[in-house]
């Protein structure tokens, strides 16, 4: 009996990541949704006493990392070994109970319940709360880390430092050993940012595990001991602690820029990039000057937004998101309020101009919000052709929908972009992702377009419709209009763009060429570094 639990152990040690040091490890992991792999055979080793800092672009696969890490997700093949067991983590609770402890991006306190009250959510419901315990133990914990938390003090009076310092407290009460911060310092000042710099040291030091995530280098290279690189799913390089202290920062940096942005070994020997002649001559189509628009409370303002665009040319807009890619499409299109600056049309002034009277004159905008804001899911496909033509001839007439002549352009558009549905009267939202895509391409492209904004407009399609996708908006530039392509995606960027440009904090940080270098100037200036 002895001899096979030491046999059962020693295999247990022989898996990937199985080291003993390893409060949890990622094994072979993998996780697919449909049309995409989100995570491919990830190996990931957290040990006590480590910040581990974990980087990648949008769509590299942290958010479902941190899923399956919370017990939000599954993964569908390989092992996640807790204390060097193989565990599977059933649901957040589990995972609290695991001592695995996630502070998510957005806050997840209510703000109309004090401090205290928000930590003592999610306890036994039929026991009383244990006010006087948790003030001890608060006072324990705080005292360790050297930080002050108002307990009686309502959630909304704190600011966003503090609100974010109640978020690893409430891990601490429950006695998390391994804390995951998803992009913890993206609302923070820089004061707050040091200061949580600061206290996640201190959590280190006490032995805890620490996942960090962040899109800034300059923090990964301040704060972290390890470095994991994921990259279209896959971990493609770590930089462990031993290198990591031998290194300075613009080394680190450097590294990390090469494992994020430059070729990977079993990448595509090259990304096919765009063949056309774009007429440096011709007058732009689309002239921005100075473009501003005020802040909101959940998105960023427009700050002296300067380019243009000329016939045949798509434009590539990179960033992190939520750095006012929509906001720009968004006061291009003349859905959003502006505050100062120009956008000339042709050479003619548009910005006093409503959105129908812009795309009169050819502006055409295809949002990301494919089925919030794109389309009426309920109306039937022929009717979301025509949405922004409702009361216009020839489709109406003195204020009367003229069924014929809607039904026969619109079998027209549905051949000619190829739209799969059932008939053109099946409610619009019935249709696939891809297909609506195509509604909504076949909407904006079919007459008088001139300039086109697109925004994601591969999101969350299959691979077949990403291809079909981009080949349309390819065809749209070589039919002479200009193009302003939005996209996440950089690898969309580089093979399909002239220029591209890269915005960060509702700025544009610098342009540039599509050519060979292109991948790691563009990557340098998305983490704000010089191109």
């Amino acid at each position: 009996m002895f001899l096979r639990l030491w046999a059962f152990m020693g295999s247990l040690s022989s898996l990937p990541g199985a080291d003993t040091c390893d409060i949890v490890a990622l094994a072979g992991v993998t996780k697919r949704f449909p049309g995409i792999v989100a995570n491919d055979s990830i190996d990931l080793s957290i040990r006590p006493g480590e910040v581990h800092v974990l980087l990648g672009e949008n769509g590299a696969g942290k958010s479902t990392l941190i899923g399956m890490l919370s017990g939000l997700l599954q993964p569908d093949e390989g092992r996640i070994l807790v204390d060097g067991k193989v565990t599977q983590i059933t649901s957040p609770r589990h995972a609290l109970a695991l001592g695995i402890g996630t502070v998510f991006q957005h806050m997840m306190l209510v703000p109309a319940l004090s401090v205290a009250e928000n930590l003592l959510l999610g306890g036994p419901w039929w026991q009383r709360p244990r006010i006087e315990a948790l003030e001890a133990r608060v006072a324990k914990i705080t005292r360790s880390l050297g930080i002050t938390v108002k307990l009686h003090a309502r959630v909304s009076e704190l600011s966003l430092g503090e609100q974010q310092q109640v978020e690893i407290l409430r891990a601490m009460v429950r006695n998390s050993r391994l804390l995951i911060l998803d992009e913890s310092t993206s609302m923070l000042t820089p004061k707050g940012i040091d200061e949580l710099g600061t206290l996640m040291r201190r959590l280190v030091k006490q032995g805890l595990a620490i996942v960090f995530i962040t899109h800034k280098l300059k923090e990964a290279a301040a704060f972290g001991d390890r470095i994991s690189v994921l990259k279209l799913g896959r971990k493609v390089g770590e930089i462990p602690p031993e290198r990591f202290r031998a290194l300075g920062e613009q080394e680190i940096i450097s590294q990390i820029v090469d494992l994020m942005f430059g070729k990977q070994k079993d990448d595509p020997e090259a990304v096919e990039r765009p063949i056309r002649k774009v007429s440096v001559e011709a007058a732009p189509l689309l002239q921005v000057t100075d473009l501003a628009a005020a802040p909101t409370d959940n998105a960023p303002g427009l700050s002296s937004i300067s380019f243009d665009i000329r016939p045949g040319e798509i434009l590539g807009i990179a960033g992190i998101d939520g750095n006012g890619q929509k906001q720009l499409a968004e006061a291009l299109a003349g859905q959003r309020v502006t505050t100062g600056g120009s956008v000339r049309l042709e050479g003619t002034a548009i910005e006093m101009l409503s959105v129908g009277e812009r795309r009169q004159r050819g502006l055409r905008y295809l949002t990301d919000d494919r089925l919030g804001e794109g389309t009426v899911g309920t109306f039937p496909v022929s009717i979301n052709f025509f949405l922004k033509q409702v009361g216009a001839p020839p489709f109406w007439r003195n204020g009367f929908e003229q069924r014929a002549e809607i039904d026969k352009r619109a079998a027209q558009l549905v051949r000619e972009y190829d739209v799969r549905t059932p008939s053109l009267k099946t409610p619009v939202a019935r249709l696939s992702g891809g297909n609506i895509q195509k509604v909504l391409l076949a909407r904006e492209l079919a007459e008088g377009a001139k300039v086109v904004i697109f925004n994601k407009p591969t999101y969350g399609l299959d691979l077949a419709n990403t291809l079909a996708s981009r080949q349309r908006i390819c065809a749209t530039a070589a039919r002479g209009l200009a193009v302003l392509l939005i996209s996440t995606d950089l690898e969309e960027l580089l093979s399909m763009c002239d220029r591209i440009a890269v915005i960060a904090s509702g700025a544009l940080v610098g342009t540039v060429e599509n050519v060979d270098d292109a991948r790691t100037r563009v990557g340098r200036l998305m983490i704000g570094l010089a191109a």
